[in-house]
């Protein structure tokens, strides 16, 4: 692998009810409840255009993830026969960086409040993208 590193910085962090790993659902949209994403002040602009009801792509930065972990039981579930991290959703994989389909539901300054997050409370917020149609503005 190669010696050069990147460096991200966290834009905010999520506001979430889920605070154990082993009480989040797997994915957003299996029982996750209404969270909120926190943005740093620095970023303001870069969410002004946020509206009620878009859906957006959250890339968070999966800190309680281990890092070392190259073959997983999808979804945690020994039954299931091991697969390489890399075609699974697993969180934890050499870098951790989640994926997160939400819908807003409302915008506060700079507090989003969203739906379908499972993201754990503290969680580091690394990206936003909007939701591209087939032939959405790019």
């Amino acid at each position: 692998m190669s010696d050069v590193r990147y460096e991200v910085q966290p834009i905010g962090s999520v506001e979430s009810p889920l605070i154990d790993r082993d009480d989040a659902p797997k994915q957003g949209d299996e029982g996750s409840p209404e969270a909120w994403l926190v943005f740093d002040r620095t970023v303001a602009e870069g969410i002004r255009d946020f509206e009620t009801g878009a859906e957006i792509i959250v890339l968070t930065w999966l800190d309680r993830a281990d890092r070392d972990t190259l073959v997983v039981h999808p979804r945690g579930d020994e039954r299931n026969p091991l697969r390489g991290v890399f075609s699974t959703r697993s969180p934890d994989r050499p870098n951790p960086i989640g994926l997160h389909r939400v819908r807003i539901v409302d915008v506060e300054g700079l507090r989003v409040h969203v739906r379908d997050l499972e993201a754990l409370d503290r969680t580091p917020i690394i990206d936003v993208k909007p939701v591209l149609e087939p032939s959405g503005e790019r």
